[in-house]
Parts: structure tokens; C-alpha cells; sequence
């Protein structure tokens, strides 16, 4: 039928298609109980997966000695350093041969400061290689901490015998107070520097035996391959034990979902660009595993998503065009911006790209459109989106592995998880078991113990819904930290999750990030990080005013207007725990840490700087 006279005629824009993604359709089992508690697990059988990474990093050097590993640049973006397979093998071989020499064992550790290198590389898959764990730490600990007091907390719990850090001099302070808790201790630097320390160039002379062959051999799915250390967003960091089975478990339920065999051994090798810090799960051990899986090419990034640091970033990827590109929102924006001016770093970007993935936080529907507008110019196609949600304590537990054009979807649950939903308030609290679960905390019965419900079930703390509660097949969608939210004083329900990144949104480009403030309030207050753009306009509280106020409108209730907001000007404090080396800010230690500017929102008449829409 024709629309009425003078009625415009309604169009239709179809979108271009989007570029194939190799995995299965959704197929999920949904049990709902009494209680109101849901069940949900893939009908996706496991895939393969490797005995051991150990094993997995022995296969793939064998199969592809000369192929290049790992890259990474000389200081000051120098050339690449290249380290292939089997010179990484006989490398990894010979560390795991000293620290043999050196009586460790799988009760003991290796204890890494620095960030992400090759020699790091090395010396943990010589770890592995001797069944010896490693753990990482993030390098703010020893760097950029005043009293060390992370770095102590987290020697105290892993008792490891020896320290790797790349450079001595930088980390000299880290030793010292490290040698005051254990003057036993063994120092290694890739330099050679710092007091008392053994070059790696020591461990690397060392001759395999077959009692390394032996180690390698007597690790199984219940061998701890790492310690990785929680944010401490509530306490101390806490251990959560990686074991291989926990790894390898994740990389099984991924091939269970591939519709097709991995890629030809004689075809190039997938190139990723890596800039998140091995001391978290995405990059330590869902984007390194999986590189190994794929017996691909990783190129290490030394930039990250903040001001002057990020061209680092936009360097390389001049240079490497990445099959898939992963990372934290706050880079999508930050690359979204860089390509929208810079056509050569677009065709660079987009020239081998098969999907991209965010993690750790929401991804805001205007970065996506943005990244979504800047590949159909380049290729004619819109790029699949995924995500990987999980924990360090879980791995990655579900993935949104088919084509969606909605952003705040956490997925489904991969093939071996089961995941249950259990009443919160008014929310869903996430829990979940599977093979990719810890079975505890290193050393700390009593948050064991608080951290899982009486069917075994880890507690995320965290809350997700179904899309549609018709199909759960479209998957789960986050919503919110559960200790996140709060009430306002009219009893109303303030979702964070959900209402941080719908803010950023509405006033991008002029946000870094946000903390929400408001319980026990009659309304909801902001503290606010600009962006670089916003940090160089002259009328930033107009600006920002005049898109909050226009995000009011459309807002509905009052658990999602903003009233009042505040501009910071220091930047989030890593030490302070207000934001991980990762980019996630801590919602809570924010608003601990600036208590009184929270305050100051709800002074009348408010005070100078604070801004109402």
C-alpha cells in the first residue's frame, strides 16, 4: 500500500554484509529451576586441545622451527628482533634446565616484574617446560609503586625462589625490597645488571638433560602452569593457580565452536599485534595460548591506549596487519579517531583483519559504528565483533561467536562451562563451573571458600540477562557489576555497568572514563576523565553540559540522568588501585580515593566546578 499523501515514503538502507566468521551457530541448553535460578551450556561438543602448553610450544617448534615466534622492536622503535620457533625451543629448553640445576619444582615459582618481552616470553615457557610455575606481575608493582606494598603482598603468597626482570638498574629498588623479606633470593636480568644478579645469558649456556624431558613428561591437566594475581579491587590481590588443564580447556571449547580445521601448515602464519600485559588472562593466556595454537607470529607493542603512548601503537600497525586484533575499548576509540583522519593507517589496519575483539568492559555503540563506517570504506564489508567474557579465577567462559550488530553482549557459554544465573535483588548473578575454573586461591582457604556456592559454582559477581528471554539463543547481554550498583535514597536501582559506558557514549569524544556516584542520594553524580580531545577544549563543561543534558532527556527514570557532574583533572592513580595497567577503572577505589569530590556534587548551592546540565 502507498504511504499518505505528503507521507514521506519510508526507506530501507541495507547494510553491507559482514565478513565471514568460521564458527558455529548458537546452540544452548537452558534449565530453569524452582528457585528461579537458570542453567545454561553449549550443545557444542569440546574440540581438540593440547596435554600441556609445554607439550603444545614443543609440538608447534617442531613443526615450524625457522617460522618467526615472537617480534619485538629495539628501544626507541628500533628494528624488529625476531625469535623463531626452534630458537625459542632450545632457549626455553635451556632455562628450564637451570632452574632444574637449581632445585625447583612445581612447589616452587619464578617470579617475573617486567612487562611483556621475549626473554619474558622465554622464561616462562622454560618454566613451563620444567613444570615449574611462574608468576607474573603487573611491573606497576615495582615501578610506579611508592611503598611496594602490592609487590610484598604478592612475594608473601607465591614464596617464589627466584625474580626475572628485564632490566636491573630500573628494577633495583623492586630487588632490594625483595632481598629484605629473603636474602636467599636469586635474581636474574636479562641485562645482566643489578646487584648480586645472574645474567640470562647464564641460564641460556645451560645443557638439557633428560631429566627436563622428564619434568615436561610428568606435568597433566592439574599442574600448575602460572599464578596470576587478581586486580584487588577488594583487598589485596589475591592468586588465582592457572593450571594447563585450565588453559588448555580454553582453547578446546574455542575449536569446539571452529566450523573449520585450522589453517594449512604452509599458509602464512596469522600476525597479531599484543600490547595488553601478560600478568591478566586476555593477553597472558588467551591471546599467547592461542598464538601458540595457531602457530602464529605475535608482534610484542610497547604502546598502549593513553595520550603518548598510543602512536606507538598506530606505528606498528603501519607495519603489521593483524588476522585478528584484540584489546580494551578505550583503544577502539583511540583507534577509530586515528583512522578517521589517517587513510594509510586504515588500509593497514583492514588489510588482513577477519574479526576484531574487546574485552574487560563494554564496548559503546558509537565506537562501534564508527569502527564499523571506517571498514566499509576500506573494504566494502562490516568486520564481526566479538567478545570473550570471563575472570582471571575462570578464563574465558562464554564468546559471542556469530554475527551480532549489539554491543554489551557477553555471549554464550563455550563448549565444557556450564553457567548459572541466580536471583540477585533484581539482577542475575553470574556463577559458573567447567575445566577452565580454578579450583581456589593459592594459599587463602577462607576467600576459597567465600568464592564459590555450595554446587561448586564460582561467583563472578557480576550480572548478565538474556537478549530475549524467548530465544536464549541470542545470548546474554552484561549488566553490571552486582557490588557495583546501588540504590538512590528513593529506593531506586542504579545499574553502573550499564549507565558508565551509555555516558562516555553520549559525550564522545570529550570522555576518557567516568566514576558514577549516588548512594543513598536523591540523584546521580559523575566524575569525569577527559579524553585528549576533551583535555584541549577551552569550554569543556559547556560541551559536556549540553550532551548530558541531551542524554537526560532521552534518559527516562532517574537512575539514568545525570544531575551533576565534576571534571577531573589528575589522572586515574594505578597505585591508588583507581585503574588496572590493562585501562579498566575500579569504580570503587575511584570513589573511595575521591570521597570528598563525590561529595562536593551533592553541597547546596554546589560549589565551583561542579556543573549541573
Amino acid at each position: 500500500m502507498p504511504p499518505p499523501d505528503g507521507a514521506p515514503a519510508r526507506v530501507t538502507v541495507e547494510k553491507p554484509p559482514f565478513k565471514p566468521l568460521p564458527m558455529k551457530a548458537p546452540d544452548v541448553t537452558v534449565e530453569r529451576r524452582a528457585d528461579g535460578s537458570i542453567l545454561i551450556w553449549s550443545n557444542h561438543a569440546l574440540g581438540e586441545g593440547p596435554r600441556s602448553i609445554a607439550h603444545l610450544f614443543a609440538e608447534r617448534a617442531g613443526a615450524f622451527p625457522d617460522r618467526p615466534f615472537i617480534r619485538q622492536r629495539a628501544p626507541g622503535h628500533g628494528p624488529w628482533r625476531t625469535v623463531t620457533y626452534g630458537e625459542a625451543l632450545a632457549s626455553a629448553g635451556a632455562i628450564g634446565q637451570w632452574l632444574l640445576d637449581k632445585g625447583l619444582s612445581g612447589s616452587d615459582a619464578v617470579m617475573v616484574l617486567s612487562a611483556n618481552s621475549i626473554n619474558h616470553a622465554l622464561v616462562m615457557l622454560g618454566a613451563y617446560t620444567a613444570a615449574v610455575p611462574v608468576a607474573p606481575i603487573s611491573p606497576a608493582y615495582s615501578l610506579l609503586s611508592t611503598d611496594h606494598e602490592k609487590l610484598r603482598h604478592c612475594f608473601s603468597v607465591v614464596r617464589p625462589k627466584v625474580i626475572f626482570a628485564e632490566q636491573g638498574v630500573a628494577f633495583e629498588r623492586a630487588f632490594a625490597t625483595l632481598r629484605r623479606l629473603d636474602p636467599s633470593l636469586v635474581f636474574v636480568t636479562a641485562d645482566g645488571e643489578g646487584e648480586g644478579a645472574v645474567g640470562l645469558e647464564t641460564l641460556l649456556a645451560a645443557k638439557p638433560t633428560a631429566a627436563l624431558d622428564a619434568a615436561r613428561e610428568s606435568l597433566g591437566p592439574a599442574s600448575v602452569a602460572k599464578y596470576l594475581f587478581t586486580s584487588g579491587s577488594t583487598g589485596m590481590p589475591k592468586a588465582a593457580p592457572q593450571t594447563h588443564g585450565m588453559m588448555s580447556a580454553v582453547i578446546a571449547g574455542q575449536e569446539g565452536l571452529r566450523v573449520e580445521a585450522r589453517a594449512d601448515p604452509d599458509e602464512a602464519p596469522p600476525q597479531s599485534l599484543e600490547w595488553m600485559p601478560w600478568s591478566h588472562i586476555s593477553a597472558g593466556n588467551i591471546g599467547f595460548n592461542g598464538n601458540l595454537w595457531a602457530g602464529g607470529t605475535l608482534h610484542l607493542d610497547e604502546g598502549k591506549p593513553i595520550p603518548g603512548l598510543f602512536e606507538t601503537t598506530i606505528k606498528n600497525l603501519y607495519e603489521v596487519s593483524p588476522v585478528v586484533f584484540g584489546s580494551a575499548p578505550v583503544a577502539f576509540s583511540m583507534l577509530a579517531a586515528a583512522m578517521e583522519g589517517d587513510p594509510v593507517l586504515r588500509a593497514a589496519f583492514f588489510r588482513n583483519l577477519r574479526y576484531m575483539g574487546y574485552g574487560g568492559a563494554t564496548l559503546s555503540n558509537d565506537v562501534y559504528e564508527r569502527m564499523q563506517a571506517l571498514a566499509i570504506a576500506e573494504t566494502g564489508q562490516r568486520i564481526p565483533l566479538t567478545t570473550m567474557y570471563g575472570a582471571t579465577e575462570t578464563q574465558g567462559i562464554t564468546v559471542v561467536h556469530w554475527h551480532t550488530e549489539r554491543v554489551g553482549l557477553i555471549g554464550l557459554p563455550l563448549p565444557g562451562i556450564t553457567l548459572k544465573l541466580v536471583p540477585n535483588g533484581a539482577k542475575l548473578e553470574v556463577r559458573v563451573k567447567g575445566p577452565s575454573v580454578t579450583t581456589g586461591y593459592h594459599r587463602d582457604p577462607e576467600r576459597t571458600a567465600q568464592a564459590f556456592d555450595e554446587e561448586g559454582f564460582y561467583k563472578l559477581g557480576d550480572a548478565a540477562r538474556f537478549v530475549d528471554e524467548a530465544d536464549p539463543a541470542k545470548g546474554l547481554v552484561f549488566d553490571g557489576r552486582v557490588t557495583e550498583d546501588f540504590k538512590l535514597d528513593s529506593g531506586t536501582w542504579v545499574s553502573v555497568g550499564t549507565l558508565r559506558p551509555d555516558l562516555l557514549a553520549a559525550c564522545s569524544p570529550w570522555l576518557q572514563d567516568a566514576l558514577i556516584a549516588g548512594q543513598d542520594r536523591p540523584y546521580v553524580g559523575a566524575l569525569l576523565w577527559p579524553s585528549a580531545a576533551g583535555a584541549a577544549e577551552t569550554a569543556l563543561a559547556a560541551r559536556l553540559a549540553e550532551r548530558i543534558a541531551a542524554f537526560n532527556r532521552a534518559a527516562g527514570g532517574s537512575s539514568r540522568r545525570i544531575s551533576r557532574f565534576v571534571i577531573l583533572a589528575d589522572p586515574p592513580s594505578l597505585d591508588a588501585g583507581e585503574i588496572t595497567d590493562k585501562g579498566y577503572v575500579n569504580q570503587r577505589a575511584g570513589l573511595e580515593r575521591r570521597a570528598a569530590t563525590a561529595e562536593s556534587l551533592y553541597v547546596d548551592p554546589p560549589p565551583p566546578g561542579v556543573t549541573s546540565p
